[in-house]
């Protein structure tokens, strides 16, 4: 029986990446080759000339939304999960026990008020007016950075791809902030789109896998990418977030096909991947769901051994960090 001990692992803190690269493309890429059993170390500039000629690559293309915001007078912060309609919000409270139903607190001078508190703590705010996002509104930086969002993140935490209209996430996904218009003009590709929620970062709490209560994700796949990932030969999902979406589709219903809908699947060993067939990705933390993804798409034993490697070859890790591609 999986225990969540078992996808524990050591990273110095110092590894730990609070700050984009210079250049979007400069990321390290760690390859692993799972048939070969190997892992040699690359840069992502190489990623198009790993592929095949009929690989097509499919991306995100979720926008990060100014979701974090504190109150007028400091003592509150919200994050803001799901905007129910325009002046009703679910969020995530700090401190939240300061904030009971019926209890109030000021944004911007929007009169906001707590109308219920959900059985995971959560808290659902009613507002007597629209807030102005992009200038009370900040983006979500992972906790991990340890630091608010600046002007250079309104760049670089979002990828190149990031739809005007998709701005629905609370998190990057990560993998595709490598990309430049550039690497990606040349590449066969095609997007979906998955709102990145906060459960992408906690860690797995319950000593048993059996025991996780997995988050739910909303996604959307357009007709042209349905008919694109079902055509390809081989699909190079970039990010554990298109990834979830492609096998949840193949899990449900046998193939992807134009829809919405809404995702709790939990990947972890052993899983046979039934639409994926390589994956681009980042190093995520220990003990999270997604670290377990990325041990069922190359095997624990191989991942270990890979991300041991990539910490003795002080590779930057998470969200601004170095990335990997499992083949």
């Amino acid at each position: 029986m999986l225990r969540t001990d078992d996808f524990d692992y050591h990273l110095p803190e110092e590894l730990i990446a609070d700050r984009p690269p210079e250049r979007r493309e400069g990321a390290r890429l760690l390859l692993v080759d799972r048939a070969a059993g190997t892992i040699t170390h690359r840069q992502f500039t190489d990623f198009p000339s790993l592929l095949e000629p009929a690989d097509l690559v499919v991306l995100n293309n979720v926008r990060v939304a100014r979701a974090r915001f504190f109150s007028d007078d400091g003592r509150f912060e919200l994050l803001r999960l799901h905007a129910l309609a325009p002046r009703r919000w679910h969020c995530l409270a700090k401190p939240g026990k300061r904030l009971a139903p019926g209890k109030s607190l000021t944004v911007g001078g929007a009169l906001g008020t707590i109308t219920e508190v959900m059985p995971d703590g959560s808290r659902i705010i009613q507002w007597d007016r629209d807030i102005d996002e992009d200038k009370c509104g900040h983006l979500p930086l992972p906790h991990y950075m340890k630091r608010s969002d600046d002007a250079a993140d309104e760049e670089r935490y979002q990828t190149v791809f990031a739809a005007p209209d998709q701005a629905r996430a609370i998190a990057a996904p990560t993998a595709g902030l490598h990309f430049t218009p550039q690497i990606l003009a040349d590449l066969h590709h095609t997007f979906i789109t998955l709102e990145v929620g906060v459960g992408t970062f906690q860690p797995v709490k319950a000593a048993l896998l059996k025991d996780h209560q997995m988050h739910t994700e909303r996604y959307c796949v357009g007709p042209a990418a349905a008919q694109a990932i079902e055509a390809a030969p081989r699909r190079i999902a970039v990010g554990t977030t298109v990834a979830r979406v492609l096998e949840h589709c193949a899990a449900t219903s046998g193939h992807v096909s134009p829809h919405s809908g809404e995702t709790s699947i939990f990947i972890h060993p052993p899983y046979a991947f039934q639409r994926v067939d390589a994956l681009l990705t980042n190093f995520h933390l220990p003990k999270s769901t997604l670290f377990m993804l990325v041990c069922a798409c190359a095997g624990t034993e191989l991942m270990r051994q890979a991300y041991q490697e990539a910490i003795a070859a002080r590779y930057r890790f998470y969200s601004y960090g170095d990335c990997m591609l499992i083949r």
